[in-house]
C-alpha cells in the first residue's frame, strides 16, 4: 500500500518553565533534561487541540475535511468524557461527516501504529484517498502527576497529519508493533471501571516508584527485568522494521522516539548503536511528553528546519503500556 504524508500541523498549550511546577523535585527535574513543557488553559479539552492540530494540518495540505475518507484519534490520556467517542466528536466538529472515524486508545503508541491502521483501511476500501490522523494528549491533574506518575514531563499538545493514497512524500514504508500482555495493570488506575466504580474522592494514579514497588511485589529483581525489557524490545521492533523495508538501522537518518527523559534518550542511542544527535532529543527537551504526539510533533520541527531532506528514512519508534512496541519507517 502506497500512502504519505502531505502535511502536518499541531498545537501546544502555553509552554511553560518546569521549574514552575509545585512540589516537583528540582532534582530530578533538572536531570531529566526539559527545559519546557506544555500546558493547556483550563477548559481546553483533548478534543479541543486535537481539532486545532487536524485544522492546520488540513489548511497546510489544501484539503477540505469534506475530502476525508478516514479520521483516526490517537490518545493517552482520558478524554474530556466517558462513555463517548472523541473521535467521532473529532470527525463531526472537523466537518468530515462523511469520514469513517476510528478511536486508537493504545496510550503512547497510537501515533505510530496510526500509519499501519490508515495502510489498512485503505487496502480493504480502494476508494479511500485521504485520511487524517491526529494524535493528542491533555493531562488530566486530577488523575495523573506531570512529573511523579512516570519518567517524563507530561505535556499537553497535539499533531496532525494529512496522509493520501499514492503521495510520493514522507511514504510510508513499513510498520511493525509488538505486544506483551504480561505486564498490562502496570498503569492502570485501580478504581473508576467496571470492575470497581468511582466513588468519594477521585483517585490519582500512584507515583512510579509505589506503583513498581506493588506491582513486582517488592522483587528488585523483576523490576529490572522488566526495565531491561523496555529498551531490548525497542531495539527489536526497528530491528524487525528494518529487516522488512531492506533499511540497515545504521542508515535511518532519524530514529524519534517518545519524548522521554535525557537518560532514557541515552538509553536508546546506545542500544540502537547510533549517535544522540540522530535522536530527536532535542525536541523532546524542548516540548515534554505530548503522549502518542511526540513523534509528529519532532517530524514536523525537523522538516520545517531543513534538517531532514528527500530520501532521508525516518523511524518513528514508540512504546506503550499494554505494553506494546512499534516502530514506523518514513521515506521521507
Amino acid at each position: 500500500m502506497e500512502l504519505g504524508i502531505v502535511a502536518l500541523g499541531q498545537a501546544l498549550g502555553a509552554p511553560c518553565e518546569p521549574g514552575t511546577l509545585a512540589g516537583a523535585d528540582p532534582a530530578k527535574l533538572r536531570t531529566w533534561g526539559y527545559r519546557r513543557f506544555h500546558r493547556a488553559d483550563d477548559g481546553v479539552g483533548l478534543t479541543d487541540l486535537a481539532v486545532r492540530a487536524g485544522e492546520a494540518a488540513l489548511r497546510r495540505a489544501g484539503v477540505t475535511a469534506a475530502e476525508l475518507d478516514l479520521v483516526v484519534l490517537a490518545m493517552t490520556d482520558i478524554a474530556e468524557y466517558l462513555y463517548w467517542d472523541p473521535a467521532a466528536a473529532l470527525q463531526h466538529r472537523l466537518g468530515a461527516d462523511r469520514a469513517e472515524a476510528l478511536l486508537l486508545a493504545q496510550a503512547c503508541g497510537g501515533g505510530v501504529t496510526a500509519f499501519d491502521t490508515v495502510a489498512g483501511r485503505f487496502a480493504t476500501h480502494p476508494g479511500h484517498r485521504t485520511a487524517l490522523v491526529v494524535a493528542a494528549n491533555r493531562i488530566v491533574e486530577a488523575y495523573w502527576d506531570r512529573v511523579e506518575t512516570g519518567t517524563s514531563l507530561g505535556s499537553d499538545g497535539a499533531a496532525a497529519a494529512v496522509l493520501r493514497r499514492d503521495h510520493p512524500d514522507c511514504r510510508w514504508l513499513v510498520t511493525e508493533t509488538i505486544s506483551d500482555g504480561r505486564n498490562a495493570g502496570f498503569m492502570r488506575m485501580e478504581t473508576g471501571g467496571g470492575a470497581r466504580p468511582f466513588s468519594g474522592a477521585p483517585p490519582r494514579i500512584a507515583p512510579l516508584v509505589d506503583r513498581m514497588d506493588t506491582f513486582f511485589d517488592g522483587d528488585g529483581r523483576a523490576a529490572l527485568a522488566f526495565a531491561d525489557q523496555l529498551t531490548a524490545r525497542t531495539r527489536e521492533v526497528v530491528g524487525r522494521a528494518c529487516e522488512r523495508a531492506g533499511v540497515p538501522v545504521g542508515a535511518l537518518e532519524r530514529t524519534l522516539y517518545l519524548h522521554d527523559n535525557l537518560g532514557a534518550f541515552e538509553a536508546l542511542a546506545k542500544e540502537l548503536g547510533i549517535p544522540l544527535d540522530r535522536t530527536n532529543v532535542e525536541q523532546a527537551m524542548a516540548h515534554g511528553h505530548c503522549g502518542p504526539a511526540d513523534q509528529l510533533i519532532s517530524l514536523e520541527r525537523l522538516l520545517s528546519g531543513g534538517e531532514l531532506v528527500p530520501g532521508d528514512v525516518v523511524a518513528l519508534v514508540s512504546m506503550s503500556s499494554g505494553m506494546h512496541w512499534a516502530c514506523t519507517l518514513l521515506r521521507i
